[in-house]
Formats: C-alpha cells, sequence, structure tokens
C-alpha cells in the first residue's frame, strides 16, 4: 500500500530537520540529566522535578517521533529548481491585487504544516491556494465568501 506523499517546501523540510537536530542533541540529553539528577534525590513519588522532566522527556519524544514521520512521508519539492513559466504551483509566491481596492496581497503556497498566515503562507489546501493554482500571471481569481466575491488579479508569480 502506498503511502500518500505530502508536499513540502524546501524551507519547510530544513526547518523540520533543524528542529528535529535540536531535539535530539540538546533538549533530548539535557531531560535525561535532568532525570538523572532528579532520581539522586531520592523519593520519586514526592519529587516534581522528576515528575516535570518525565514529563517533558514524554513531549520531546512525542515530537521527534511527529517530525520523522512528516519528513518520512514529505515530497520536498524546491521550486527554485523549477523553471518558472508565470505559472502558479506548489511552493510558489504570489503576488495579487484585489480588482476592487486595488490592495497587494502576497501569499506563498506551503504544506499544510508550514502554513502560517504572520509570514503571509498559505497552506495548499486553502480555498484561496486552490483557486490560485494553475493560474498565470494576468489570470484573475473569483473568492467567494458568504459575506462577498473578492477577485484578484495575478501580477506576478515567483519561484523563490
Amino acid at each position: 500500500m502506498a503511502m500518500n506523499r505530502v508536499p513540502m517546501t524546501a524551507q519547510g523540510a530544513v526547518k523540520l530537520r533543524e528542529e528535529l537536530e535540536h531535539l535530539k542533541t540538546v533538549e533530548r540529553p539535557r531531560v535525561i540529566q535532568a532525570i538523572a539528577e532528579a532520581r539522586a534525590h531520592g523519593d520519586l513519588k514526592e519529587n516534581a522535578e522528576y515528575h516535570a522532566a518525565r514529563e517533558s522527556q514524554g513531549f520531546i519524544e512525542g515530537r521527534i517521533q511527529e517530525i520523522e514521520s512528516k519528513l518520512s512521508v514529505a515530497q520536498v519539492i524546491d521550486v527554485t529548481q523549477i523553471e518558472n513559466a508565470g505559472r502558479v504551483i506548489f511552493g510558489a509566491t504570489v503576488s495579487m491585487i484585489k480588482t476592487d481596492t486595488e490592495e497587494a496581497v502576497m501569499y506563498t503556497i506551503v504544506g499544510e504544516d508550514e502554513a502560517d498566515l504572520n509570514e503571509n503562507k498559505i497552506s495548499v489546501t486553502s480555498p484561496i491556494s486552490r483557486a490560485m493554482v494553475g493560474k498565470y500571471v494576468g489570470d484573475l481569481i473569483e473568492l467567494k465568501t458568504e459575506e462577498r466575491v473578492t477577485i484578484y488579479e495575478i501580477t506576478k508569480v515567483e519561484y523563490i
């Protein structure tokens, strides 16, 4: 049975690998040391440091497994290696103008785990991404919400 590959940008994969490395080389040894020191203090039933360290260890090991699992199913896409024909694809950074207000917006289409509105990174599964993918510079996209329809014109597509 083939596993579903999950698209991830090259930057997203780098970030996860860095976090994994930090957890394995810094956090894991630190918490193991903390558990050893707490154990040395004797009675573990009353030992808050020991219980806190064990809980922390559980979070760290859980996060390590989560990252390893995400990386194992990731299909890493580096858009800088793809020839830019002006088409919106996964990983592209898209500049648009709202036709009614002339407001400029810019989004980068990323994997679900990488989405971060503060950085204008939107999930490939979001309605706006789905409306953009496959379109070209100069194309219009319509985004319907319950309140209104917003029309954007794509002004620039970058593979950065």
